[in-house]
């Protein structure tokens, strides 16, 4: 049987990624014996043919992971749209013997990649009846297998949690709004700033909620009043009242009132200006969005994403239909592709007629919840609650070691606490302040601006107390009538509320209700998937990462990057993931002198051969032996006049920075759940004391006393780790070509 050839194009808008999924999708057919192709300038190239249809080796990939855009090109085209330009495309395909594609686009790109399929029997029949294709190759070639990846940083395809190019997005909208924020602060001034988002609203959202600004326009729910632009204007102006300096508003380009009359950028400035008397500035981010280098998030999704379309296309039979991949509940997923395009194009539809409540509903759980948590927020100040109904006093701390994200904790919980009619206390430095009364009541004007900040504004610490110190604990809970807690930390955190929960006994004051929020740039807590702070720390080694390799190649170096994480290897093996390092060295699976001589010996082989870069990283407490330093010195000394070799300890840089979008909505999603399950305990008379968490896509509160049945207590780490399972991709696809590895 003749080798498989498979081929990839990306086609429309590119998207940050797209190069980490062309990457992918080579090495791992490569990888599986099939041959690998790509096809420049998307379907425009497969129409034209030549040498835009180019035969890829393992080295043809190399290096571009952290680039923006697409090196094979994208480009809309009209030949494919036509009859002759598809059957062109087809004759090209079958001359060079491919028979899998993948393709890597939006909507518009599936759509027509699943019509080339459907109509690909009688394009054959015809090529070979005009003789354009021999009777052989019309029979070796009765079938052409199709997987499409979603690349679109618009969000806006249904099936899929996200697109490969969203969360790059948010990063290119949030560090722009950041920056507004704070000039506009300066000169107490109002901005709009509009983004990308022709039928789909996540942009605005999502950034509106990570960025705390004052009100948001989306396609799928236009403002439910004639006077929106008064009303609008008297929230800014009550802001302003309350003691806010900066006013921000952003408007998805699609925006639309609710007789379908777009809303512009001009039309809110005007708006503003006249009913403000004051000056609005206007910044429209446009293209700015796509470009840049491709965030950790959407490295790992493309390269994921385009390690399971191949193994699919692989596997698949003649009378398959063509299907999408993408991830939902941080699992990849396999859907029918022309079903998810008839239902992506639905909503835009559904926008189109003034349907918006079906709109709103063919949207996932997740934006709808993060719409309904953006009305709140963006409020100058709490609803005002009249009735007799109890009010709660609800403390909330931050412990364990600082974790970007625990300030958007502190300010979605206080501001959420508030308007639902509670009293919300903030304790600072942790559970030693707790213990030293360090208690303050908080208003909806102290956590201003907490959402963008790194580090902890209430000052954390990694107290875990005992004896003396739950005694004083306990006792100015009683003091300060703190009906319940939520401690946004990390391991420490949760070790000092199992040992409240398991001194109830002595203390009837800890017989209150007791959340711990996951916020640890390890990720090493039990029940959660993803703790707050973690991609935001993968964000910053990636950053370091992409600089140090740009410094090696040009001089034949070997880098050993030492990450943090404890014991455990989350940090090591995604940034390993998400930058193609060749070696990730973790706690978990240990080191051996054998391993590293091994190492050796890859590395001498691969430089030998014309290798310029070369990348290891070791979590900090791999070995205890076998340090950084050890690892460096034995590679130096083995590499001889081969290749040098530098260490690279990135420290604290982990811990520090701005919280990434992906940290700031997950921190405001999980803030929420928590103080609505801390007010129906209350409500319920219950103690209950429990930790939250994100597993597949499900939120799950996991009982206290059930802390230390989940982890391995020595290590500090959960016993069931999803992530280990992509180690082998990551190893395939970062390892030298097939020939230097022999």
């Amino acid at each position: 049987m003749a080798t498989k050839r498979i081929a990839v194009l990306t086609s429309g808008g590119d998207a940050q990624g797209m190069n980490a999924a062309v990457r992918a999708v080579v090495r791992t057919a490569l990888d599986r014996g099939a041959e690998a192709y790509a096809i420049y300038e998307g379907y425009q190239g497969m129409v034209d043919g030549g040498d835009r249809i180019r035969k890829m080796d393992w080295d043809s990939v190399g290096g571009m992971m952290h680039m923006g855009g697409t090196i094979i090109g994208t480009a809309r085209s009209e030949d494919f749209m036509t009859r002759e330009g598809r059957l062109q495309a087809a004759c090209n395909l079958i001359k060079e013997g491919i028979d899998g594609l993948v393709v890597i686009g939006g909507d518009g790109s599936l759509t027509g990649a699943n019509l080339f399929r459907q109509e690909w029997p009688s394009l054959v029949a015809e090529l070979a009846e005009c003789s354009r294709v021999s009777s052989d190759e019309a029979t070796n070639y009765p079938n052409l297998a199709i997987v499409g990846l979603v690349g679109s940083i618009d969000n806006d395809f249904y099936g899929t949690d996200m697109t490969i190019g969203a969360d790059s997005a948010l990063h290119r909208i949030t560090e722009a709004v950041d920056a507004i924020t704070s000039t506009a602060a300066s000169h107490q001034r109002t901005f709009v700033v509009k983004v990308m988002g022709r039928n789909c609203g996540y942009l605005a959202l999502m950034s509106g909620l990570a960025c705390g600004v004052d009100w948001v326009l989306i396609p799928e729910s236009p403002p439910d009043v004639d006077n929106w632009e008064e009303v609008m204007a008297e929230r800014l102006r009550a802001a302003r009242k309350a003691g806010r300096r900066d006013s921000i508003v952003i408007l998805a380009e699609g925006a639309r009132d609710r007789y379908g009359n777009p809303i512009g950028s001009t039309q809110v400035q005007q708006a503003l200006e006249e009913r403000l008397g004051e000056e609005v500035r206007v910044t429209v981010l446009g293209h700015v969005q796509r470009g840049g280098r491709p965030s950790a998030y959407d490295r790992t999704l493309a390269t994921l994403l385009g390690y399971e379309a191949v193994t699919t296309l692989l596997s698949a039979k003649p009378e398959d239909e063509p299907v999408v991949i993408g991830m939902k509940s941080n699992r990849m997923t396999h859907l029918p592709l022309m079903e998810c395009v008839q239902k992506t194009q639905t909503v835009a539809e559904a926008i189109a007629a003034g349907d918006y409540e079906k709109a709103m509903s063919l949207r996932s759980a997740s934006f709808t919840d993060a719409f309904q948590t953006l009305k709140t927020m963006v409020r100058a100040l709490p609803h005002t609650h009249e009735d007799d109904r109890k009010r709660f006093r609800i403390a909330i701390l931050d412990a364990g070691a600082p974790s970007p994200g625990m300030n958007t904790v502190s300010k979605a919980a206080v501001r959420l606490g508030l308007d639902m009619g509670h009293v919300m206390l903030g304790i600072s430095n942790g559970f030693e302040g707790l213990a030293e009364n360090e208690v303050e009541e908080m208003n909806w004007m102290s956590v201003t601006g907490w959402a963008s900040r790194g580090g902890s504004e209430l000052g954390t610490s990694r107290l875990v107390p005992t004896g003396s110190g739950l005694y004083a604990i306990a006792r100015f809970i009683e003091d300060n009538e703190i009906d319940a807690l939520l401690v946004a930390g990390g391991w420490s955190g949760y070790e000092a509320v199992y040992n409240m929960t398991a001194n109830r006994g002595n203390f009837p004051a800890f017989n209150i209700p007791i959340v711990c929020l996951p916020a640890s740039i390890n990720n090493n807590l039990p029940g959660s998937e993803f703790s707050i702070g973690a991609d935001t720390a993968l964000n910053s080694i990636v950053d370091a990462v992409d600089k140090i390799k740009q410094s090696a190649v040009a001089t034949r170096r070997c880098f050993v990057v030492e990450v943090m994480g404890h014991w455990c290897g989350y940090l090591a093996l995604m940034s390993g993931l998400a930058t193609g390092a060749e070696r990730v060295y973790m706690n978990e699976e240990g080191v051996t002198l054998k391993d590293l001589q091994k190492d050796v010996e890859k590395l001498t082989r691969g430089f030998e051969a014309g290798k310029r870069l070369g990348l290891m990283i070791r979590n900090e407490y791999a070995n205890p032996i076998y340090t950084t330093g050890f690892m460096c010195s034995l590679f130096e000394e083995e590499g001889h006049d081969v290749f040098d070799v530098r260490p690279a300890i990135l420290g604290h840089l982990q811990q520090g920075g701005d919280p990434s979008p992906f940290d700031r909505i997950q921190a405001t999603r999980l803030a929420r759940l928590c103080l609505e399950f801390l007010i129906e305990e209350c409500e319920k008379g219950s103690d209950h004391s429990a930790f939250i968490g994100l597993q597949s896509g499900q939120i799950k509160f996991h009982d206290m006393r059930d802390f230390e049945r989940m982890v391995d207590i020595s290590c500090q780490r959960p016993k069931e780790q999803w992530w280990m399972e992509l180690k082998r991709i990551a190893s395939l696809l970062a390892k030298l070509s097939p020939e230097t590895e022999l």
